[in-house]
């Protein structure tokens, strides 16, 4: 008895096959969707109930922003760094990369709940300098599925970092709670333009296989 036993499993699995190659950093974005919202909800949710996590802790938070949620976190994140890198600083590449994020059709918010963090770090606490390092895990395992699932839809997508600059802002702007710590940032969309070929070091050399 095979794997995939029904129809509907075995196409599927053809349909997920590549999943990983097609997972590219997409910059070129455009504020359309090949698929409805109802449908980005569904995957951002398969990820929150079934990405795993040490002790099976849940921490992780995610938060999906559309239309003019979506463009005020761009807005918000360009008038930070603005103001971080000061007026004396040419801020014009800086603002074609916001708008490029902004151009495109939503942002998915990546938190950690620092609360769970610390519940786990009390309960065991042979393991309380690890939690956060798992933490960090488990979120980035999360980014990772839905950039993948969007990818499998056909939604560009890339991870932007600006954790540390816009975190007060996010907090006050969109309601969330101070205890969720900001990850990263994914702004999403049709894709624009295919990115280029991606260089790929000898995988001889990073992988070792013993039989």
């Amino acid at each position: 008895m095979g794997l995939f036993n029904k129809k509907e499993d075995k196409q599927e699995y053809k349909h997920l096959e590549g999943a990983m190659e097609k997972r590219r950093s997409v910059y070129h974005l455009e504020p359309k969707s090949p698929i409805s919202d109802t449908e980005i909800e569904k995957i951002l949710t398969e990820a929150v109930k079934f990405v795993p996590s040490a002790f099976n802790s849940q921490s992780t938070r995610v938060v999906l922003l559309l239309n003019d949620n979506h463009k005020q976190l761009w807005d918000l994140t360009r008038d930070a760094l603005k103001e971080l890198m000061g007026p004396d600083r040419d801020f014009s590449e800086t603002e074609q990369k916001m708008n490029s994020f902004k151009a495109g059709y939503g942002t998915v918010l990546f938190f950690e709940d620092t609360g769970v963090v610390k519940g786990l770090q009390e309960k065991a606490p042979a393991y309380a300098e690890k939690f956060p390092v798992w933490s960090e895990h488990t979120n980035a395992m999360h980014q990772y599925a839905i950039w993948t699932a969007f990818a499998v839809k056909g939604l560009g997508a890339s991870l932007q970092h600006y954790d540390g600059v816009i975190d007060e802002q996010v907090y006050e702007t969109f309601s969330l709670p101070k205890t969720w710590k900001l990850i990263a940032q994914m702004p999403f969309g049709t894709i624009g333009s295919e990115p280029g070929p991606k260089e790929i070091a000898t995988v001889e050399n990073r992988l070792i296989i013993k039989k």
